[in-house]
């Protein structure tokens, strides 16, 4: 006869050693996850302190110059001057090529920030006085330690001549790092050590609010008629399955669009923080409908059925009772995807906000960039600063898509009310 207890005992026993090792691959998986995570962050953390420090040279400059013209300073040739100082300083070179190099040391940045230490302090002028200066981006490397000066010296940027030269600013103290807040103060540049994002920062925040004027009353206006009003017939099957496959397209599609109808029919300005906005938004209004739709899900129909009792008419009671309620689930669910939007590349590529912006935007009809957008652009340069540039640039971009998401997290908390 078969023994149905060691049977019961065997398949018990099996079954414990199955969910065992479930348990432990699911674990296995989750740690696998937060290690690449966790290297991914380590990598562009260590990978942007750079950016954040700033490398300057201690310059004697002469301000009594006759190229200095007292009545309009605005058109002294500065630069010249930052030469000559470097001249004084090092006699030895003579040479057109290696006096080339010299002035290599210090960045076309210079010349304008002594001009503006100048119109800073008139009363410098016809003396001759020290000034920081920024450095090159060659020179930069080479303080913090990114250059390798062993290799031979066909194979270095920093050639043999040069070194000697910042050996001996160092050995004279006239080479400082400073913290680099020019990275937040500045726009591009096609000099790496004076690049900055805030001209991307700007644009974005231009692209966000726009996206949110244009998205929140649409999505939540189109998630309370589909959900309170709409007849539930073919149409309305229609339109919900094509709204949750709008969520699923992907975002470059909308970027066609936006190409295709808002520059090329109505013909808007292009590469603007207000075509960047129109495109964003019609990326999260899927997004949007959706979560407000299953935040007026979520509120009980007990609400508007008594509201109704009372007398309420059905546009009262939705708009008096459903929607407050609703609110909460529904700046959620903005707020993550604006969060998405902030990040998204591609559709702004399409519309021309790839451009080369300097200047910070003062409104949405000028031409602007978008941070993830400044990210792309230089990654894609050759000079190996912007590197530095590129992960302390993700950082910033990281920091805000965390903000956003805490914040929509602490603000579902704080509203949300449990019936």
């Amino acid at each position: 006869m078969i023994d149905l207890k060691k049977i019961d005992g065997f398949n018990l026993a099996r079954r414990g050693r199955s969910e065992k090792y479930f348990r432990l691959v699911g674990l296995g998986s989750i740690i696998i996850s937060i290690s690449f995570l966790l290297w991914l962050l380590i990598t562009i953390v260590l990978g942007s302190t750079g950016a954040f420090r700033h490398v300057q040279i201690l310059i004697q400059v002469d301000l009594t110059s006759e190229e200095i013209d007292q009545k309009n300073i605005q058109s002294t040739n500065f630069g010249s001057i930052i030469k000559s100082g470097l001249r004084r300083q090092f006699p030895d070179v003579t040479k057109r090529k290696d006096k080339k190099k010299l002035y290599a040391l210090v960045s076309p940045e210079g010349s304008f920030e002594l001009r503006r230490k100048v119109l800073k302090n008139p009363e410098i002028v016809g003396s001759i006085t020290s000034v920081w200066v920024s450095a090159s981006d060659d020179l930069s490397l080479y303080i913090r330690g990114k250059m390798d000066v062993n290799l031979p010296e066909d194979q270095r940027i920093v050639k043999n001549k040069e070194l000697s030269w910042i050996k001996d600013l160092e050995k004279k103290e006239q080479i400082r790092i400073v913290t680099n807040w020019g990275f937040f103060k500045n726009g591009d540049s096609r000099e790496p050590e004076i690049a900055g994002i805030l001209a991307a920062l700007v644009g974005s925040a231009w692209s966000l609010l726009v996206c949110f004027i244009l998205s929140f009353p649409v999505g939540v206006g189109a998630a309370i008629f589909l959900e309170q009003f709409a007849p539930k017939n073919r149409l309305y099957d229609l339109i919900e399955v094509n709204i949750n496959n709008l969520a699923a397209v992907p975002s470059i599609v909308f970027g066609l669009l936006g190409l295709s109808i808002f520059l090329g029919y109505f013909d808007l300005p292009r590469s603007s923080p207000l075509v960047g906005g129109m495109v964003l938004s019609l990326m999260t209004l899927p997004t949007i409908i959706i979560a407000s739709r299953a935040s007026l899900q979520s509120v009980p129909a007990s609400i508007k059925e008594a509201a109704l009792a009372l007398g309420a008419t059905p546009v009262q009671a939705v708009f008096h009772h459903v929607f407050p309620n609703a609110l909460p689930g529904m700046m959620t669910g903005t707020i993550i995807g604006m969060a998405r939007a902030l990040g998204d590349t591609a559709p702004l590529l399409m519309i021309g906000m790839v451009a080369f912006i300097v200047d910070v935007p003062k409104s949405i009809l000028e031409p602007a960039t978008a941070l993830p957008v400044q990210v792309f652009l230089w990654a894609d340069s050759p000079e190996r600063a912007f590197s530095e540039k590129t992960s302390a640039a993700i950082i910033v971009l990281l920091f805000f898509l965390i903000i956003m998401n805490l914040f929509a997290v602490l603000l579902r908390k704080k509203l949300e009310r449990r019936f």
